[in-house]
């Protein structure tokens, strides 16, 4: 069974040099690693990680074009890119169809970076074109450790979302929403939902963790790093310390990844 972490980033090196440590400082932590591929290669070879997948995000519509490129450059049988488009952009269908025209099977998102709610209406025909065309959404969801706290992606605009457009394969990362852990056992545990555990079990206690992950269903969990801002080995090591059934840890380390890429 491979080990496939389904949130990570990293940036072309020259820009690493400086955003990784901007990013340090705005969100008050401290990266693992130093945003470049080469050393997320490096990491994986180390915690036993067989594939990852790198999330980008556009922070500027002017950005997609560049995203896409680099993306190409960097793919492999190990590094699988999701690149993004500005949901602002007046291109954004067009940018999606590319997306998938150009063989990328997924789009990052993240509601604070890029400054949108998730329940506005002018995202519906975006997030229709994602769900018709099969490509999976991953969704930064929750409260975000560098910006005042807003209801952006909370799991009463994701629930409401899934209700719109069932078909979307829509993964909310940090276990369903960061910081909002309570929300997410009451309203998106057990939903036709993906639910990463990126940058989660850090701050939660094993019970809750445990309580979330159990009243989901098995088979919509998966690991997920947040590489850099986490460390890989360390995530697995945090996942393992919850003695998971050792079916339930093998999906969540790479069954369930596996098969929705594949899907």
């Amino acid at each position: 069974m491979p080990c496939i972490d389904f949130h990570t980033h990293a940036f072309p090196d020259a820009l690493a040099e400086t955003t990784v440590p901007a990013l340090e400082k705005k969100g008050n932590v401290s990266a693992a690693l130093d945003g470049r591929v080469s050393s997320l290669v490096t990491s994986m070879d180390r915690a036993g990680v067989d594939k990852s997948v790198i999330c980008s995000i556009a922070t500027r519509p002017a950005q997609f074009r560049s995203i896409i490129n680099w993306s190409h450059s960097i793919q492999n049988e190990r590094i699988i890119p999701f690149p993004s488009f500005h949901p602002a952009s007046p291109n954004a269908l067009d940018e999606i169809e590319t997306i998938h025209q150009e063989g990328f099977k997924g789009v990052k998102l993240h509601p604070y970076y890029q400054d949108f709610f998730l329940d506005e209406k002018r995202l519906e025909t975006q997030f229709e074109k994602i769900s018709d065309l099969g490509l999976i959404v991953v969704m930064h969801t929750g409260f975000d450790i560098g910006f005042p706290r807003e209801l952006r992606a909370d799991p009463s605009k994701i629930a409401n979302l899934m209700k719109i457009f069932p078909n979307l394969k829509f993964i909310a990362t940090h276990m369903g929403s960061w910081q909002q852990w309570d929300e997410v056992l009451d309203i998106l545990a057990g939903k036709n939902v993906y639910l990463d555990i990126a940058f989660s079990l850090e701050y939660l206690s094993a019970d809750k963790a445990l309580q979330i992950i159990n009243s989901h269903s098995a088979d919509k969990l998966l690991f997920g790093s947040d590489s850099p801002w986490a460390d890989q080995l360390d995530t697995i090591n945090l996942l393992k310390s919850l003695k998971l059934k050792k079916t339930l840890e093998e999906k969540i380390l790479g069954g369930n990844a596996e098969r929705l890429l594949s899907s």
